[in-house]
């Protein structure tokens, strides 16, 4: 930014402060590049503001000042989304990272959450009660970004995904009001928002349901040889054909971390494992998966019974900020032998060790609810392909993207289209991915979206237009 470019937001950002409660950070305070650092160390922007809001009367504030002033608006719950839709060039950042309260209600049924908070900060509240949200994998993930875009979670065959959960949510809409929304309250605004993404408001408080689940649990998490790939594989699909819906699982191929724990000649080393989890007596977990740890011989078996709250953060330190990521992620019509093997041969020919090619087992519970019950749509795939790439250096962006979208280009001929909007890659498919994905939904989501953000304020996201400009465009492209 040029000397006049920082006198000007430094002016704006003054203007915003005296009608806010929270702190507004613009280029030259400090603290600017450390605000502006998002989870994907690939994504470097340079907003005019940052708005550190203290409550939802600072968001709607927020909202109507970057309105008056032309100003594109990004909202940051987690900052955890790869596209880093948190932050945005020459615009306004509305940081919730300041209002992360938790509460479990009187019931114990729900808890309400502000959108600021991470999955870490709900479970420290209700692990310890024998409870918890189907939430994220990875306990540093906002609980904001993944609750509204679908959320699959180490219960999610027992309990449904995330956007399933959602009882009500109080929402600052584009003209800054503040609505609740609920089964009985704004109910298409209810709907749109599970599944939706944050085209229809900011939501400054969820209310999650609540399941009785742990305080410990059994954790499967078993590696095998590389070589073993297509074997093990095919083996689990088949072993969890029809499983209880206690059980969770995903194969994958990654690599072995480097630490002291594993013997010094596994370290790093490529494998392809079976992990996940039973929400259930650990007991029963243990006879559940006992063919699964046995369809080859192992590298190493590192399942076994433990808190739920450890299970939640243990993979946090294999997902550390500032590293560069391309993920992208797609429903498969099925987990065919041919699936299986171009499965494989691509995740052979991953460019980086760290990558990680994850296949999810759906179903369960996720299925049971109709594609016409939540904006997510269509829950008939058992099965979900992430291709999570991860590397250090930006000379290998260019490598690391095109194995991705290779990759994924791939396995489009065993899909119906169906993508994950957590892993979006850089949403390079726009329309055509949302129309995709949300199927018959997308023209009720789109009259909402006119409803209640008209001109479009939230926009950065798997952005679904309002009606009437869908129906403007292409009146003027077929003239």
């Amino acid at each position: 930014m040029t000397a006049a470019d920082t006198a000007a937001a430094k002016r704006l950002g003054e203007a915003l402060a005296d009608r806010i409660d929270g702190e507004v950070i613009t280029t030259g305070h400090g603290g600017y590049d450390a605000a502006r650092r998002v989870w994907n160390g690939m994504i470097d922007r340079h907003p005019t503001a940052i708005v550190r809001c203290a409550d939802a009367g600072d968001v709607g504030t927020a909202i109507r000042f970057a309105a008056e002033h032309g100003l594109p608006l990004a909202v940051r719950g987690g900052g955890h989304n790869v596209a880093g839709t948190a932050v945005v060039d020459d615009g306004l950042v509305l940081d919730l990272s300041p209002m992360r309260r938790v509460r479990v209600g009187p019931t114990g049924r729900t808890v309400r959450v502000q959108g600021g908070a991470t999955w870490a900060d709900v479970d420290r509240v209700t692990a310890p009660l024998g409870l918890a949200a189907p939430g994220g994998v990875v306990s540093e993930t906002g609980v904001a970004g993944l609750a509204l875009s679908g959320g699959v979670s180490h219960q999610r065959r027992r309990d449904g995904m995330t956007v399933d959960n959602l009882v009500s949510a109080e929402v600052v809409l584009a003209d800054g009001r503040r609505v609740r929304a609920s089964a009985a309250e704004h109910p298409d605004l209810y709907w749109a928002l599970r599944g939706g993404g944050g085209n229809f408001g900011i939501v400054t408080e969820f209310e999650l349901r609540l399941h009785e689940l742990g305080p410990e649990v059994f954790a499967l998490n078993v590696a095998y040889p590389i070589a073993e790939a297509q074997r093990v594989l095919a083996g689990w699909r088949d072993a969890v054909a029809g499983a209880p819906d206690e059980l969770s699982s995903a194969g994958l191929i990654w690599s072995l971390p480097v630490v002291d724990e594993l013997p010094a000649e596994l370290r790093g080393v490529p494998y392809v494992g079976v992990a996940g989890m039973w929400a259930g007596d650990p007991d029963d977990g243990e006879r559940a998966t006992r063919a699964l740890r046995e369809l080859a011989t192992p590298l190493v078996d590192m399942s076994g019974t433990v808190g739920y709250l450890e299970l939640q953060g243990s993979l946090d330190a294999f997902f550390p900020a500032g590293v560069r990521r391309y993920w992208k992620a797609l429903y498969l019509d099925g987990l065919s032998d041919d699936a299986v093997d171009v499965a494989v041969d691509w995740s052979n020919r991953r460019p980086s060790n760290d990558t990680l090619v994850i296949i999810r087992h759906c179903g369960g519970a996720m299925s049971r609810v109709g594609a016409e019950e939540t904006a997510f749509g269509d829950r008939s795939s058992e099965w979900m392909l992430s291709i999570d790439s991860t590397w250090h250096d930006p000379a290998d962006d260019g490598r690391n993207i095109d194995y991705t979208r290779g990759f994924w280009d791939a396995t489009r001929p065993f899909s119906d289209g169906k993508t994950y909007f957590n892993f979006p890659g850089l949403f390079e498919e726009g329309d055509a991915a949302v129309r995709e994905s949300y199927g018959r939904n997308h023209a009720r989501l789109a009259r909402i979206k006119a409803e209640y953000d008209p001109e479009n304020r939230f926009r950065l996201n798997q952005n679904i237009r309002p009606a009437a400009t869908h129906d403007a465009e292409r009146g003027e492209l077929a003239a």
